[in-house]
């Protein structure tokens, strides 16, 4: 999925990063510690929700069923790099954003530098939920500070590996647990004319989930300032290995969710797919006859016997800054993602896989699914959202910084260049965009 980065308006206001994920000092701003005025709101309240999610009204409905005082009123928009991002800023420098908006994890530090999210911290039951959610979710929305909390984890994307268990087991190939045993299947299966899989030259948030896997950190801030490490020993570690299987032809490189790409699954091209949760419905939607011959196993790992995973994709439920309503917003955005009932609807209409530890007593995450031969698949991807690091960090410009790796992944998937090239490219200009923005950056 293409994501084109929609640069916030020069004047809107650039706080100091200190306070982001990663403070070494572990002080907090001044903003961060003023957690006293959220109170609840006097007489009937309306919130305004922006968010992309289908079926998200209906869940709302359950809602505002039950809550006539606090009422909520979706609004919806498209996906947040192709938009809703875009508008949040400008929104908020206007002074009229929504009480509540959706933001992916990894663009919530773009808003916490432009001081566009609202600290929840002093609402009632928000600091007591912190146990409620999968621990690596609750760090992406305090960013690691003292009496802050800025939004409320809605869903996340742990990794394993969705894979043909017909297909390995008709060709006598051992299904990989490493990444050196999927290397050598990927030869075994490219001679047999298929693919091990596809490599997604354009999903860079893709790449950043195996190198969050290998242990690799592409951003962290100390002394007041961002470090950018897209070129770290991890990550050169990930990109030689696929660069490696890209020079031998044993991965085909289609454009990711296209109706070329769903067709190689379908037809049996593609033998596995290292991939989110939300894979599954993806998988179910584009493979349809490929139905009850697929499995998920543990996402391969360095060493023999590591449990490592990594993570793709996830939003949370942010109250933005400036709504009058802070106490009621966050009670509703506490609710949405922890109520069972509103779990549940919401993972029916939207395929939101939740972050809410609870999500596994839910009937649609612990029973078997018949796509995959009725393997209880949520198990293994509860498994992984626990081995996830829970302190891998995002940078304040990730949609630019997206926009320009891909663009090197592009040419290297042609023959032109390598993947490391296009992270030391994407390196530079990340910090010349940081710079750009006033945001201070470490040499």
């Amino acid at each position: 999925m293409r994501v084109r980065y929609g640069k916030a308006t020069a004047a809107f206001a650039i706080v100091s990063a200190l306070s982001l994920a990663g403070c070494s000092s572990g002080e907090s701003t001044s903003a961060a510690q003023d957690t006293t005025s959220c109170k609840p709101s006097s007489g009937p309240v309306e919130l305004s929700f922006t968010t992309w999610v289908p079926g998200m009204d209906k869940v709302v409905d359950l809602w505002n069923k039950d809550h006539p005082d606090i009422k909520v009123k979706v609004q919806t928009g498209p996906n947040g790099n192709s938009g809703t991002y875009q508008n949040f800023f400008n929104q908020l420098q206007a002074g009229n954003a929504p009480d509540l908006g959706q933001i992916e994890y990894d663009a919530l530090p773009n808003f916490r530098v432009q001081d566009g999210l609202a600290n929840i911290a002093g609402c009632e039951g928000v600091a007591e939920a912190k146990d409620k959610f999968v621990d690596w979710t609750w760090g992406q929305v305090t960013f690691n500070e003292d009496k802050a909390v800025y939004a409320i984890p809605q869903d996340s994307g742990p990794m394993a590996m969705f894979y043909r268990a017909d297909l390995f087991k008709e060709a006598g190939i051992k299904v990989p647990t490493t990444w050196d045993e999927y290397a050598a299947a990927a030869e075994q299966i490219k001679a047999r004319g298929s693919y091990i899989t596809n490599f997604p030259r354009s999903d860079v948030n893709w790449f950043a989930g195996n190198v969050w896997q290998a242990g690799g950190q592409w951003f962290s801030n100390t002394d007041d300032k961002w470090e950018v490490n897209l070129t770290g020993k991890e990550s050169a570690k990930v990109a030689d290995y696929w660069q490696k299987l890209l020079e031998k032809g044993e991965v085909s490189t289609l454009p990711s969710f296209s109706d070329e790409w769903n067709a190689s699954f379908n037809k049996g091209q593609q033998w596995t797919w290292v991939s989110a949760v939300w894979g599954a419905s993806t998988l179910a939607s584009g493979a349809p006859d490929t139905a009850g011959k697929w499995a998920v196993a543990p996402m391969p790992q360095w060493e023999a016997g590591g449990k490592a995973a990594g993570n793709w994709g996830g939003s949370s439920t942010a109250v933005l800054k400036g709504s009058k309503h802070p106490y009621e917003a966050a009670k509703f955005a506490l609710w949405l993602n922890t109520d069972p009932e509103a779990l549940a609807l919401a993972n029916k209409l939207g395929g939101l896989y939740p972050a809410a530890k609870s999500a596994k007593d839910l009937g649609a995450f612990s029973g078997g699914v018949d796509y995959f031969g009725g393997q209880k698949i949520y198990d293994v991807f509860a498994e992984a959202s626990s081995n996830v690091n829970p302190n891998f960090t995002w940078g304040p410009t990730m949609t630019k910084t997206y926009t320009d790796v891909s663009d090197g992944f592009g040419k290297a998937a042609g023959g032109s260049g390598t993947l490391l090239d296009a992270l030391k490219n994407g390196q530079q200009k990340t910090v010349d965009a940081l710079k750009a923005q006033s945001i201070p950056v470490k040499e």
